[in-house]
């Protein structure tokens, strides 16, 4: 997680410095609408950077639950970064559309977005090699920017071809429909970091492999008062064992430990708390009706 950090932020700087150079020479509103994107991209990295050291440090007195909120936290910085500059974009967009600006230069932005592809081509893929491994939210908000990126630089391209062949004001046109992407983008992230925040269940499909794995144990007669959450990369886990009344208490301790061993298989990073009940004894109090299945 921390290489792919250090890797976006150096991709960013990059970027930010190729693309400066082509607008100063091309004058482009498109590609003044890539720099900032860039721009964003270098901060937004930042803040992921500094985030994801802060949740991949250890447990500790003060924070038993890990840190792996700091993930989210950085989420919401980040979209409100990236709303703020799509709201400049828009309006420096409609304004160029109302007067059309000709190009001064066209070769230094199409060479630039060319190396801008690549280069963050080749940043996703590692990205995704690190989401498929830990399902960090932070680098998932950072890949998400990337890959705004990546569509963004080859619409730019397009809007470029476009404006040397006839209208200049496609180079404002596809910057307005850049900066609303931005938005639609931003706000995927803020959901995603509020899910976080919030304590947002895990999506049905998990919560029923969940219950499959528990119940598959031939010692569980079923289970109740399923909860589960996840924080960072981490993943938390909690629930109920209904076995059998005339189990020893060393028993029903093997069994819940057997079924812990078998839901790491499919969560190696979650903390699993399980409680054992007797089947044949209702709870004390009513269970409510969303913690029933």
């Amino acid at each position: 997680m921390r290489r792919a950090t250090y890797a976006s932020l150096g991709v960013a700087i990059i970027l930010v410095l190729a693309k400066a150079a082509a607008w100063a020479v091309t004058d482009s509103v498109v590609l003044l609408a890539t720099l900032i994107d860039s721009a964003l991209d270098a901060i937004a990295s930042l803040i992921n950077l500094l985030a994801v050291r802060h949740a991949v440090t250890p447990a500790d007195r003060e924070h038993r639950f890990g840190h792996g909120k700091a993930e989210a936290l950085a989420g919401l910085g980040q979209s409100a970064f990236i709303a703020g500059s799509a709201g400049f974009l828009l309006l420096e967009s409609v304004r160029r559309l109302m007067h059309p600006v000709p190009l001064e230069s066209y070769g230094p932005g199409l060479v630039v977005m060319g190396f801008s592809i690549a280069l963050t081509l080749a940043l996703i893929t590692f990205q995704q090699h690190v989401i498929r491994k830990t399902g960090s939210t932070a680098i998932k908000a950072d890949a998400l920017h990337y890959r705004t990126d990546f569509m963004i630089n080859g619409s730019v391209i397009l809007a470029l071809i476009l404006a040397i062949e006839g209208w200049h004001g496609f180079d404002a046109v596809f910057a307005i429909g850049i900066a609303i992407y931005i938005l639609y983008s931003s706000w995927a992230i803020v959901r995603q970091s509020l899910d976080d925040l919030m304590d947002r269940e895990l999506p049905e499909e998990e919560r029923e492999e969940i219950k499959r794995i528990a119940n598959a144990h031939p010692g569980v007669r079923g289970l109740h008062d399923l909860r589960s959450r996840r924080s960072g990369i981490a993943t938390f886990i909690q629930l109920h064992l209904e076995l059998d009344d005339n189990l020893s208490l060393l028993q029903a301790h093997k069994i819940s430990d057997e079924v812990v061993s078998q839901l790491q298989e499919s969560y190696p990073a979650a903390e699993i708390i399980i409680h054992a009940d007797p089947a044949s004894i209702v709870p004390l109090e009513p269970v409510p009706e969303f913690l029933k299945d």
